[in-house]
């Protein structure tokens, strides 16, 4: 279970077609770096090969939390690789926070539904200083 600190809340720091964008671009070039075929991905992921297509052409800009585990584990990298986390900046307590998301089985989708709430909290915290 990730535990935060009192009144540290993580900010959500990317903007969802950026992050999409960048998963896309970072499963085909891993994909063909591996010399995987996208049909072959696809089959060994479970994933249709036509939603694998539309991620790597960033048609399908959220996918799943559970998709992309799965395609990091066929192509052998962290999902942080997928993410290119060093490139999102991300904190060790927001990446907790995504990994504890996924084992409540919440997607992607939901935990973006939540900006409403981190942008209300963050607005709250500079009310206070």
């Amino acid at each position: 279970m990730v535990e935060m600190s009192k009144g540290k809340v993580p900010a959500v720091c990317w903007d969802e077609g950026e992050l999409s964008h960048m998963v896309g671009e970072n499963v085909r070039k891993i994909r063909r770096e591996k010399g995987i075929s996208l049909s072959v991905l696809a089959e060994r992921a479970l994933v249709s090969k036509s939603y694998l297509s539309n991620i790597e052409r960033n048609l399908k800009t959220n996918p799943t939390i559970d998709v992309l585990l799965r395609v990091s584990k066929v192509l052998e990298v962290d999902l942080y690789d997928l993410l290119d986390v060093d490139r999102l900046s991300l904190s060790n307590e927001l990446t907790g926070v995504v990994q504890l998301a996924h084992e409540e089985g919440i997607t992607t989708q939901q935990l973006s539904e939540y900006k409403i709430l981190f942008d209300f909290i963050k607005w709250h915290s500079q009310q206070e200083n």
